[in-house]
């Protein structure tokens, strides 16, 4: 069977075991596949992650362009030792005030 495909990076053939599984080998152990079960009789397993739905909100707008402005912030802005009494003179924030993400 000849590989047409350059995304195809091997080939083997799998028998399914009277239990109904397989084995994919060590490179797999562990990982999260989603099973794909195409009309023409195709199975495609794909590795993904899955995000815990607490978490999402990192990856909608516009808390993903927030956080990545501010990891490019970070990573060209220089480490620095803060002067904690020159902090403490600052104004505190007002009450009721709240930092972080926006709900």
């Amino acid at each position: 069977m000849a590989q047409g495909s350059t995304l195809v990076e091997s080939t083997e053939i799998k028998v399914v075991g009277k239990s109904g599984q397989i084995s994919l080998g060590k490179r797999y152990a562990g990982k999260t596949l989603r099973l794909e079960r195409r009309r023409d009789g195709t199975v495609v397993l794909t590795a993904v992650a899955v995000v815990p739905e607490s978490q999402l909100w990192t990856l909608q707008e516009p808390d993903r362009s927030r956080i990545a402005r501010g990891l490019t912030w970070a990573a060209a802005t220089p480490a620095k030792e803060t002067d904690l009494d020159q902090l403490l003179k600052k104004p505190s924030v007002r009450s009721g005030q709240t930092r972080g993400r926006r709900r």
